[in-house]
């Protein structure tokens, strides 16, 4: 015979007792609760019919129950399973907006630099043909480094961009001049006139500038949005600790224990369970909110004058103006060069027969920004960043108010309204204790879990860092200045610093509240954006130039 049937035999002397007691008894019938035990999908084998007496009970009050003590360790689990969903559900939003966002930006820039690239290609091939054919490398090698440079590489920007300018100017210079003949030496002499005789007019300046901060942006941006996704997504795994079971269990489940299964948890119980199981992910919100903050003024500047779709757009026209540049200054580029390399030697007599192609000669026809490709799911950056700025506002302080939002669940509490009718834990009647402010040393008087402040989590502590450095990053790229960029899924893919600026000596110019994106021109197209750029940023460019020069002096 099961233990618990004996529990409600009835001794002897209740013969004597009065109908109106009989009618207690029967009143206490377990009914309810088996309805609603099943109903979870639990077995009824071991729930009794009627209540029993309650000493077995460790989490529940030791009343007369229709607990066993199988009961309250299922029970135990199934309010743990609950609430590890319930966090899950609640932070859904915020882990899909960067999720998505992070696949539907790195989808928009890659293509933005495929269709850059493959437009270069096609006007150059039908302007230059076999001439830009034999030389297409030079071009293509830019392309692959700004896409390394993208996708984490270790890539100097400003190096990159000066070494494709010489590079250029070399290969031109051989072709203006096809009556000489150039050695490796000379042409390396040649390139040190890149900056001196600014061959290219003043393309190559403002288009270092433009890409420089367009490409910090972007990259850092889109590496905000790799963060965000991995904090919300670890985060949201919550790993209860033994005194927040307990929490969950006496608040969830120990009504049907009472014979109360349809009565809810008053809502401000919910929130001290909540606020004390959750202290460590509320100590998160802080540093979450700048990083939030930052990632919005750097939205700003992709939509401002950081803008990487009005740099790479037009990209092919701007270095055929360069080139146009060079063809009008030929001659006195020539002679400044053999001024200053001496005079070349001669090239054979068939080559020296040969002028330079009549083709080179041809200008490129003007720009038309309706035949651009259309870039990833048809979209513009500018709609983009409308999206993703909206998104990121609404994920402020997700952290510090995730209590309040699953408690005013209707299916987890009774709500606001119904303060008498409700579960404190006890019984059904109003719950008295105060509600704790958040975060984990406010949980030291709190009623309902058992928190050791002294003890933070050390898995939040290590997201926290990373919003840290991550927001280090989004505030450099803000003021145009490039850190080292590192892969925090495992913290060992390259660096590259494309403004020249290490950690500890670039200045911080970000400012939360007073810093706006300066107004620019509505096309952006031939805006010459040097204004913005940091002072100690462009005198770390120019001796970037500097120490350039100097090591092709000494080769």
């Amino acid at each position: 015979m099961p233990s618990w049937i004996g529990a409600v035999i009835l001794p002897l002397s209740g013969l004597l007792l009065s109908l109106p007691a009989r009618a207690e008894v029967k009143a206490r019938s377990c009914g309810e609760v088996r309805q609603a035990y099943g109903a979870k999908g639990f077995s009824l084998a071991d729930i009794p019919y009627q209540e029993i007496a309650g000493e077995h009970l460790r989490i529940c009050p030791q009343e007369y129950t229709c607990c066993t003590t199988e009961m309250e360790d299922k029970l135990s689990q199934q309010s743990k399973l609950e609430f590890e969903n319930l966090v899950e559900e609640t932070s859904h939003f915020v882990r899909t907006t960067f999720v998505s966002r992070h696949k539907k930006f790195d989808e928009f820039f890659r293509e933005l630099l495929e269709n850059a690239e493959k437009s270069l290609n096609d006007m150059f091939v039908r302007t230059y043909g076999m001439l830009y054919m034999q030389n297409s490398e030079v071009f293509q090698d830019l392309f692959t480094e700004l896409k390394r440079y993208y996708t984490g590489g270790n890539v100097n920007l400003e190096e990159m961009l000066n070494d494709f300018w010489a590079r250029l100017l070399e290969r031109m210079f051989q072709l203006i001049n096809p009556q000489y003949h150039f050695s490796e030496d000379y042409l390396e002499c040649v390139s040190k006139y890149t900056d001196q005789l600014k061959p290219f007019g003043d393309v190559p300046r403002k288009l270092k500038i433009q890409i420089t901060r367009a490409f910090i942006a972007a990259r850092t941006f889109v590496q905000g949005l790799t963060v965000g996704r991995e904090v919300a997504n670890r985060v949201s795994k919550v790993s209860p600790t033994p005194g927040c079971i307990r929490a969950l269990m006496k608040m969830l489940y120990c009504a049907y224990c009472r014979g109360l299964p349809t009565v809810r948890p008053c809502n401000n119980y919910c929130l001290n369970v909540m606020k004390g199981c959750l202290a460590n992910q509320a100590d998160l919100d802080t540093e979450w909110n700048l990083f939030i903050d930052a990632m919005l003024l750097v939205a700003e500047r992709l939509e401002g004058p950081f803008n990487i779709e009005s740099v790479m757009d037009p990209i092919d026209v701007k270095i055929s103006e360069a080139i146009m540049n060079m063809q009008e200054n030929s001659m006195q580029v020539s002679a400044k060069v053999f001024q200053g390399c001496g005079q070349p030697k001669p090239a054979p007599a068939l080559r020296s027969a040969r002028s330079a192609p009549e083709n080179f000669n041809t200008r490129f026809r003007p720009y038309n920004p309706e035949e651009r490709p259309t870039t990833a799911a048809g979209t513009s950056l500018d709609r983009l960043v409308t999206d993703i700025k909206e998104k990121l506002k609404l994920s402020k302080k997700v952290w510090s108010t995730l209590p309040y939002t699953i408690c005013k669940d209707e299916s987890v509490t009774a709500g606001t309204s119904n303060e008498e009718e409700c579960w404190n834990g006890h019984s059904k009647a109003r719950y008295l204790p105060e509600i704790m402010n958040d975060g984990l040393t406010n949980q030291i008087n709190n009623p309902e879990v058992d928190v050791d402040i002294t003890r933070p989590d050390t898995f939040i502590r290590q997201q926290i860092m990373a919003l840290r450095v991550m927001t280090n990053k989004l505030k450099n790229a803000y003021n145009g200045n490039d850190v080292n960029f590192q892969d925090t899924s495992d913290e060992s893919s390259g660096s590259g610093s494309g403004s020249g600026c290490m950690d500890d000596v670039c200045p911080t110019e970000f400012e939360f509240v007073t810093t706006e994106a300066p107004a620019v021109d509505p096309d952006r197209r031939g805006v010459d954006s040097s204004a913005a750029q940091p002072g100690l940023s462009l005198l770390s460019g120019s001796l970037v130039c500097v120490a350039l020069a100097l090591q092709r002096l000494c080769r």
